[in-house]
């Protein structure tokens, strides 16, 4: 079996809970024709490059698979079909990496990007208003 990176991008209107049903759904299929899934990343509601399909916005979501290519070919017929996918892209990969991917690891506790503990933010310029004159 061949290891593999998917990602897919869902549309900005279905719930979380949608977005991991779909997710579970796929995991059924790659799991039927005898692969397995490793690691996943939910990264949440986050903005697009360009609109897709009128979509701004997007869950994008991040999967480790270990299957044949049979069960990669299904899911991503699968996903042709589902109107809820914007997008897919999978990727063969020589073996799958074990810490989070570099954009999962700058996610901060709301879910916006921001820095990690290795890169702090500078501190904010403080800026003085300086009125003469005035008492």
């Amino acid at each position: 079996m061949a290891l593999y990176e998917h990602m897919f991008l869902a549309r900005q209107d279905i719930a979380p809970q949608q977005v991991d049903e779909l997710l579970n759904i796929y995991k059924g299929v790659i799991e039927t024709y005898g692969g397995k899934v490793g690691r996943v990343e939910n990264w949440g509601l986050r903005p697009l490059a360009y609109r897709i399909r009128k979509n701004r916005k997007a869950y994008y979501v991040l999967v480790n698979i270990d299957a044949p290519a049979t069960a990669i070919a299904e899911v991503e017929r699968q996903m042709r079909i589902n109107e809820d996918i914007l997008r897919y892209m999978t990727i063969r990969v020589e073996k799958h990496e074990k810490e989070k991917s570099a954009m999962f690891s700058r996610l901060d506790r709301n879910g916006h990007i921001g820095h990690d503990e290795k890169h702090p933010r500078s501190p904010s310029r403080q800026r003085e208003d300086v009125i003469e004159g005035v008492e």
